[in-house]
């Protein structure tokens, strides 16, 4: 079954910034919770580019992507009402498209190194990222995690194979994985050390798997991130000794290590046995 599915609840009293672009067809997302579930629904709208039926508020709720409920559906309300940080910068470097950015891309993508036959997982990405990873690595099976709704409906509207999950990558689902390729794409925008960042996915790797970590622009354009972007970009990218040591915490050894002033990547390979 398709899925897009969610790990945070939302609610109805703040608002975010849609991007002007509708969905070609509705997403129907239905939050469960034990026997009881809600549907929402994004769908194309008049004043604004999507749709959402209010959300079923839980500690822990489990989502998917379903065909519409038979229960229907109740009062709309629009998508500018719910909460939704802003991650439409990460976009914006690939509306540039430049031959340098395109490369730098195909790099970060390259370091996973990719086989059909792998598992992979992508955190906090842009959809541009996501465009290239499905057009230059085909896999198995490949799971963008996010906190932005939006930004996993418009991945899904474009890839039906790919699966979505909404929430931190930490608290991933173990009925996903293991991952033979982990992508963390933007970590400065995860609101966790990075000691717990590895150790959770410690458990979630193969042996051999591998760790990107990766900012196509560095530490320059980070630090003009941090500074327009406060809530949404929450941490730095870690030097190469503070890597060292949550590597060598979690089995993970430290194979390459990149820190330029415009382009940042790490990767880390997995080598403890799992069995």
């Amino acid at each position: 079954m398709n899925s897009l599915f969610l790990h945070s609840s939302l609610s109805p009293s703040l608002t975010c910034k849609p991007r002007p672009r509708p969905l070609k067809r509705p997403i129907h997302i239905c939050a469960l919770r034990g026997s009881h579930h809600n549907t929402r629904i994004f769908a194309p709208s008049i004043l604004f580019p999507f749709k959402l039926c209010p959300a079923f508020h839980t500690s822990t709720p489990i989502a998917c992507f379903s065909t519409p409920s038979n229960e229907g559906v109740v009062s709309v309300i629009n998508f500018e009402d719910l909460v939704e940080k802003d991650f439409s910068f990460l976009d914006s470097h690939d509306l540039i498209s430049t031959e340098e950015h395109d490369q730098k891309i195909r790099r970060i993508i390259s370091a996973g190194e990719i086989a059909e036959s792998s598992q992979v997982m992508v955190s906090i990405s842009s959809e541009g990222f996501v465009d290239q990873l499905f057009d230059l690595a085909p896999c198995t099976s490949l799971l963008v995690v996010h906190d932005s709704i939006l930004t996993l409906a418009c991945i899904k509207e474009k890839y039906d194979k790919v699966k979505c999950w909404q929430g931190e990558v930490i608290y991933v689902p173990e009925k996903w994985g293991p991952f033979d390729v982990v992508f963390l794409y933007y970590l400065p925008a995860m609101p966790f050390e990075l000691d717990a960042i590895v150790g959770a996915l410690s458990k979630r790797c193969v042996p051999g798997g591998r760790l990107v970590i990766s900012h196509p622009n560095g530490r320059k354009a980070l630090e003009q991130e941090q500074q327009q972007f406060p809530d949404v970009v929450v941490s730095d990218l870690p030097d190469r000794m503070t890597l060292q040591k949550a590597a060598a915490d979690h089995s993970f050894d430290l194979i390459e290590f990149i820190d330029e002033h415009s382009f940042y990547l790490a990767i880390l390979k997995f080598h403890k046995d799992r069995s």
